[in-house]
């Protein structure tokens, strides 16, 4: 299985397009698998960077649109999913490439290892404390028994804050105890990530937020108003998804939206470079260089040592 992470805006779908046509040139097929939380969902196109079917090159794409903007993204669920299709493309003879910049979706595939179950009563008292009290009276309650995950997780994110806690009073062992420590791969992986300096990466998420506003993210968020994306757990909650919705109510301006948007933006390539950094048997590359395939083909077949992101 060949993984290509990395923060956003680096160009991992390019690079997984490119490996897949090297790959089927030298005679190996190659499909590719989203691990891209919010590119499961359908309709949501601008605002996640999503090819379009004719951008996909012909590559046949897994786990892209394959759930409504009313329903809750899982990683749970996600990884039973992405481990079938990954198992189904090796069946073909074909290589899997697993591609996307969301860090426990990508891990819960690499690594083995289980998640605990769930308790809709608890579950259901815990998002009551959400409402009620606000993520940051949860955030309080999971750094007292958790630290490390309520760092991992910010004072935010209600919904993690929730599941978290969630597995805390269930198992009764910290929430990040469920995470590999010293990974052990469910198959045979090659892992590559692309990096940016960081002076670089920010003007470029800046423009490509901007960017998306002038391709119409909000006149796709109002389209999918009726389809139920306000009421949408997960999706009525995504980066730019959110800030759009503001605009649309009425409680942000158009450059309140964008600059809102650009600024969770970095902060979550920030997340994400921590997240993915963890990893020690990642080759790293830059996403500028002229020879970024090739350096993923070599590390492929095994001619290069993984490299540390500083």
């Amino acid at each position: 299985m060949v993984v290509v992470v990395g923060p956003t805006g680096t160009g991992k779908s390019e690079l997984s397009l490119d490996l897949a046509e090297r790959l089927a040139a030298s005679g190996r097929a190659a499909e590719i698998v989203n691990a891209d939380a919010m590119q499961l969902y359908r309709g949501m196109d601008i605002g996640t960077a999503k090819l379009s079917v004719a951008e996909r090159r012909g590559i046949p794409h897994h786990l892209l649109d394959v759930l409504a903007v009313t329903d809750e993204a899982t990683v749970a669920r996600y990884q039973i999913e992405a481990r079938a299709a990954i198992t189904e493309i090796i069946g073909r003879g074909a290589v899997p490439i697993l591609v996307g910049g969301s860090g426990l979706y990508v891990s819960s595939v690499v690594f083995d290892f289980q998640f605990p179950g769930t308790d809709p009563v608890l579950r259901a008292r815990l998002e009551t404390e959400l409402v009620e009290q606000g993520p940051g009276a949860l955030y309080a309650r999971l750094t007292a028994v958790d630290p490390a995950a309520a760092a991992r997780i910010g004072a935010s994110n209600g919904r993690r804050l929730v599941r978290a806690l969630e597995v805390v009073e269930i198992t009764g062992a910290p929430h990040s105890a469920a995470l590999p420590g010293d990974p052990v791969y469910w198959r045979p992986t090659v892992t590559v990530g692309l990096r940016a300096p960081r002076d670089e990466l920010t003007p470029h998420l800046d423009a490509r937020v901007t960017a998306m506003w002038a391709a119409g993210l909000p006149d796709e968020v109002e389209a999918l108003i009726p389809a139920g994306i306000e009421t949408g757990v997960t999706a009525s909650r995504a980066i730019g998804y959110a800030q759009a919705l503001g605009q649309l109510r009425g409680t942000l301006t158009r450059a309140e939206a964008i600059e809102q948007t650009q600024q969770f933006t970095r902060r979550y390539a920030r997340r994400q470079v921590s997240w993915f950094k963890r990893s020690p048997h990642t080759h790293w590359i830059d996403s500028a260089a002229a020879d970024r395939v090739q350096q993923a083909v070599d590390r492929i077949d095994g001619g290069m040592p993984a490299t540390p992101l500083s």
